[in-house]
């Protein structure tokens, strides 16, 4: 197996680099051994792999077929060699994460303490955004979003439980105002809405009615890309908001905020970690991962 084997990564440096003396300095040794490493494989194999010439090198028609075969062999070896090697180290570095505001799970702080306990030569830098971009082109090592916003090339693990959107307003302002019955009448309150930017028109606000999706474009009285200064102005009797349930339940619980229009806001599947697809995943990132596989099993 060992004699087999030999000679192969002579062999591809030669088919790629189309000189001796050039596969010998990628490789760290002479021409001559390259020379003698590639004859014992031709010898072996029982044919020609590279026609040399005083000026050139080329690969024989036996070669081209060996060496489109065999590159994707060694590439997976080294690979997986280069994994084993991974297991032995200890992940560090900086760690880039961008985390949409509405996260609230995975923002409480529980499981990235957790995970900075279990990895201590991690550091993390987390920006809090609602902007959509490519984390790739930014220079982060993966993101935080509702799955429905993430692009299907990228990959997905989930870090949430189901979510649910519902609107909400204080009791000061139902009392004086009145229960919306249904999402339309939204239209004839006051609404505190959120748009991700100036230049962007505000949210649409989501329902569901018999198994059927719409929405609600509300006529904001106040947006903000803020969803805490939604929450203050609601809770201080400004109007009605919208957002997810486990955002208001601290407020809900402490009598702030009243939620509305519940029968109209079923669950959906909530926040993923997303990262690019790639052969080899930065050692860091994968512990964050094997990290949230761990968490999510208990």
């Amino acid at each position: 197996m060992v004699d087999d084997l030999e000679g192969i990564s002579v062999f591809l440096a030669v088919a790629e680099a189309r000189n001796f003396r050039l596969a010998g300095e990628r490789l760290g040794v002479t021409r001559s051994a390259v020379s003698q490493a590639l004859q014992r494989l031709e010898d072996r194999v029982g044919v020609a792999l590279v026609q040399r010439t005083t000026r050139s090198v080329s690969l024989t028609e036996a070669g081209e077929v060996f060496f489109e075969a065999v590159r994707p062999s060694v590439r997976q070896v080294k690979h997986a060699m280069q994994t084993v090697r991974d297991m032995q180290a200890r992940p560090s570095g900086w760690l880039r994460l961008t985390v949409s505001s509405i996260a609230e799970s995975f923002l409480s702080g529980t499981l990235l303490a957790g995970f900075m306990q279990a990895c201590p030569d991690i550091k993390l830098d987390i920006t809090i955004t609602d902007a959509e971009f490519d984390i790739v082109e930014a220079g982060f090592d993966a993101g935080v979003r509702l799955g429905e916003v993430i692009e299907q090339d990228m990959v997905a693990i989930s870090v949430s439980q189901e979510q649910r959107q519902c609107a909400a307003a204080s009791p000061s302002y139902l009392e004086r105002c009145g229960h919306p019955r249904h999402p339309r009448e939204l239209q004839n309150h006051a609404c505190i809405g959120w748009r991700p930017r100036p230049d962007t028109a505000p949210y649409r606000w989501e329902f569901t009615e018999n198994d059927r999706d719409f929405d609600v474009a509300v006529d904001p009285a106040v947006t903000t890309n803020d969803m805490g200064m939604m929450i203050r102005m609601a809770c201080a009797g400004a109007g009605v908001t919208f957002g997810m349930v486990e955002t208001f339940e601290p407020y809900v619980e402490r009598g702030e905020l009243v939620p509305l229009l519940e029968d109209f806001c079923p669950s959906f599947p909530g926040f993923y970690l997303y990262y690019p697809r790639r052969q080899r995943q930065p050692l860091k990132l994968r512990a964050l991962v094997d990290y949230i596989g761990r968490s999510r099993r208990r």
